[in-house]
């Protein structure tokens, strides 16, 4: 059964465009920002236009278009739905083709050559399990987010924090962050870090905090965002937010 309001009505011009394109152009003309929304929800990234996830959440929502019936409820939802599974279909075709990340250990939260070792091995043997891509997936993801922000996933390795005095540090400014969520919006809409109110509050040297700033970035996104696999690895943060 048709729903009242405002639903309802989508749902009934759904059912009326299925097998008229004009119709579905007109539909998909009407909602552009909600496909694009939900391409950008299931990318986890901003979608545009210009990007390729933009053709694939259209065909989605032509798609569901054509295969809607009311009994399969609201129908934006239904679009929702179909967007978000080609979306992450498509991510993982692009994952599974993609060169092998290797991920060098100094990113983690190691102390020792030995140490830097095991990670390394369980890292790479999780990555490159045909069974398991969800590290893989997140690695993906994660990196498109910090293509926003101008480096990429690899780069990290090259200025993560090797000492433990220094890993404090990070972790201190990474956990002030976290517990002011006004920050993290400030820094995803910049782009950059508040230098000033993190040195005024942390106290944390400002030379310390440029040359770890993308590490810092990196830990907050992966911290606040959906990516269980690498949280794990974020050991002396969690034991600072503990505090």
């Amino acid at each position: 059964m048709l729903r009242g309001g405002r639903v309802g009505e989508i749902d009934i011009l759904a059912v009326n465009a299925k097998n008229d394109e004009n119709s579905i152009n007109v539909l998909i003309s009407q909602y552009e920002n909600f496909i694009l929304k939900c391409a950008s929800a299931a990318a986890r990234s901003y979608i545009s236009k210009s990007d390729d996830e933009w053709s694939i959440a259209l065909a989605a929502f032509t798609e569901a278009v054509r295969s809607y019936s009311p009994n399969k409820g609201s129908f934006l939802n239904f679009a929702e739905l179909v967007i978000r599974r080609r979306i992450i279909d498509y991510i993982r075709s692009k994952s599974r083709y993609a060169p092998e990340i290797l991920v060098k250990p100094s990113l983690f939260e190691s102390e020792t050559d030995e140490e830097d070792y095991s990670i390394q091995a369980e890292i790479a043997e999780k990555v490159s399990a045909e069974e398991d891509n969800s590290l893989k997936m997140e690695i993906y993801l994660i990196n498109e987010v910090f293509s926003g922000y101008g480096f990429s996933f690899m780069d990290l390795a090259e200025c993560s924090p090797k000492a433990r005095k220094t890993k404090k540090s990070c972790a201190k400014v990474v956990a002030f962050m976290i517990n002011n969520p006004i920050l993290i919006s400030e820094m995803k809409i910049k782009r950059q870090l508040p230098l000033n109110l993190i040195v005024k509050n942390t106290k944390v040297p400002r030379k310390l905090l440029e040359r770890h700033r993308k590490y810092i970035i990196a830990a907050v996104e992966i911290m606040t965002g959906d990516y269980p696999n690498l949280a794990v690895y974020m050991r002396y943060i969690r034991e600072e937010l503990k505090k």
